[in-house]
């Protein structure tokens, strides 16, 4: 080890959507130190303020550059893995979404074991990180810092999109955070005054110049020191040298579902067995660190546009700059837009009992990593199964920091899921089918009238399939012999070890995953603290039976 031994109260590993949040939390108290130590750079960019950025985000930049191992289940195909590595992790780089899925994924948990964690337990946690410019009421906080607005990007083939879901027998519905999940409408999302509001932006930079926090990025945690069964502190590389930072407290694990279950790893804590395989010494067997992966796989319809009625085109000089402009000076235009702005949930067949489906309408195509662009201009229709059952694995190819893990969602595994997602898949062809869209759109550039059978369908969505960026449940939150940390989301088994993000989902939440990773964080602060939870909420929720019983 190197030089002289530092301490910090609280040692934070990763500074994503939660580990942002704990800073924050943690550091109001001016008695306790926080380090939080992040492997990626500063969020200075442009892309990373302007709403329009998502759209050079899930390429590559500011991302760990993974991909996963071959899906048996969509015929080989190895699939690109955004993760972020950045300030703000996911919620620098995301499409702004604010969702917070449905009222008994929570609930699920509670009944799961997971005390303390039931919807109407952690509602006052998304409240108390909501500042939210339009709502007001017992489902939405104004006050919080992290900022949630109306979108201000859409043009009229995106309105036309909420009229298509409609007249496809989709009812409206002004708020998916709402008494009711489902329905088709606008996205609230994560900014404000028209600029991305990261947990980085949100909560980092705010608290900062606290002289009790302190922030380090670009360097990157080797693994967790253990001294017997208790977590010390962390190992850095600084000049080829392995250094050594104390933590008086606890350490605090916020590195991702893929990144938090691969230090553990690399700290001797997992299955014994892969730990050994890998020449790693296991220094607490816990099998379930790494299991459980669960991901919303994401399929796509495109469309054609008859004329200039998308966002395509807009990427390319000149007309990037004079948006870039447009936005600088008027606070409007393209750049305003996250792309991804109305959306849908709905059921995958008759049998589901709550919404399974979750709709994002793309205004322009080729927005994501490994979706085509379409010459004339074109919209993207997305669709994702969002219960799935399939599990997946996240594990190491090797005991080297510097390797890349191997990550297994498993996709398809289970049939439901398979035929979920092809259902999805049809219901998104027949609303970019309905009359609203006539104005619109010339054809269905895919998958094409020459996809007809379900095998054909089948074929196309194992060529186009990609991640929807939400990987979940690798360090499991519960009781038994596959959880990984307890309710007050300690390792089982170690003392001054916490796990704080989305790996701790049980189950995965039915919409995007950066609004309840934000929940975890606000939550796990005050398990830190031992402060007294916050009162649960008191109201009759209706979020599952189908609207008018349809």
């Amino acid at each position: 080890m190197s030089g002289q031994t530092e301490e910090f109260d609280y040692i934070i590993v990763g500074a994503g959507s939660s580990g942002c949040v704990l800073a924050s939390r943690l550091s109001e108290d001016p008695d306790v130190s926080v380090l939080v130590v992040e492997a990626g750079g500063a969020d200075k960019s442009l892309l990373f303020r302007w709403p329009a950025g998502f759209a050079k985000l899930t390429k590559g930049i500011a991302s760990w550059g993974w991909s996963t191992v071959p899906q048996k289940h969509l015929n080989d195909r190895v699939l690109w893995y955004t993760q972020g590595k950045v300030l703000g992790g996911g919620s620098t780089i995301n499409a702004l979404n604010y969702t917070r899925g449905h009222a008994r994924d929570y609930d699920g948990w509670a009944e799961d074991g997971c005390d303390g964690w039931s919807y109407r337990e952690i509602l006052p946690y998304f409240k108390r990180a909501e500042g939210n410019e339009r709502f007001h009421d017992d489902y939405h906080g104004t006050e919080g810092p992290l900022g949630v607005s109306a979108s201000r990007g859409t043009l009229p083939i995106a309105d036309a999109f909420v009229r298509a879901a409609q007249q496809y027998g989709i009812p409206y519905n002004p708020d998916f955070n709402g008494r009711q999940q489902a329905g088709t409408g606008y996205y609230q999302l994560t900014q404000r005054d028209l600029k991305r509001s990261s947990t980085a932006s949100a909560y980092l930079h705010p608290a900062s110049q606290r002289p009790n926090l302190t922030v380090r990025s670009g360097q990157q945690v080797r693994r967790i020191v253990l001294q017997g069964k208790r977590a010390i502190g962390i190992e850095t590389n600084e000049g080829g040298r392995a250094h050594l930072i104390r933590a008086r407290h606890e350490v605090l694990v916020t590195s991702g579902a893929i990144g938090s279950p691969r230090l553990l790893l690399l700290s001797g804590i997992g299955p014994a067995d892969h730990l050994a395989s890998v020449g790693i010494d296991v220094r607490h067997d816990l099998p379930g660190v790494g299991q459980n992966l669960q991901d919303h796989l994401d399929l796509c319809a495109l469309g054609e546009c008859s004329g200039r009625y998308s966002y395509d085109g807009y990427d390319r000089f000149p007309r990037s700059a004079l948006a870039a402009l447009q936005y600088v000076l008027f606070k409007s235009g393209p750049v305003t837009s996250s792309l991804f702005e109305t959306g849908a949930f709905w059921f995958s067949n008759d049998q589901a009992d709550r919404p399974d489906v979750q709709f994002h309408f793309g205004q322009g195509s080729g927005i994501e990593k490994g979706i085509v662009t379409v010459d004339k201009g074109g919209v993207t229709l997305n669709c994702a199964y969002m219960r799935p059952k399939s599990r997946g694995s996240v594990t190491l190819a090797s005991a080297d920091p510097d390797d890349a893990p191997l990550i297994d969602p498993n996709y398809w595994s289970h049939p439901q899921d398979r035929e979920g997602s092809l259902n999805g898949l049809e219901i998104a062809r027949e609303i970019l089918s309905q009359p609203a869209f006539e104005p619109f759109l010339a054809r269905e550039a895919l998958p094409g009238p020459q996809v007809k059978t379900r095998e054909d369908l089948f074929a196309y969505a194992c060529r186009m399939a990609k991640t929807q960026h939400h990987p979940a449940g690798t360090c499991r939150m519960g009781v038994g012999d596959m959880a990984v940390v307890d309710p007050q989301l300690s390792v089982h088994g170690l003392e001054g070890l916490r796990v704080c993000d989305s790996s701790i989902m049980p189950t995965i939440n039915s919409s995007n995953t950066n609004a309840p990773t934000i929940m975890i964080g606000e939550k796990a602060s005050d398990l830190i603290r031992a402060l007294p939870p916050l009162p649960a909420a008191l109201l009759e929720h209706n979020r599952g039976p189908r609207l008018n019983g349809a």
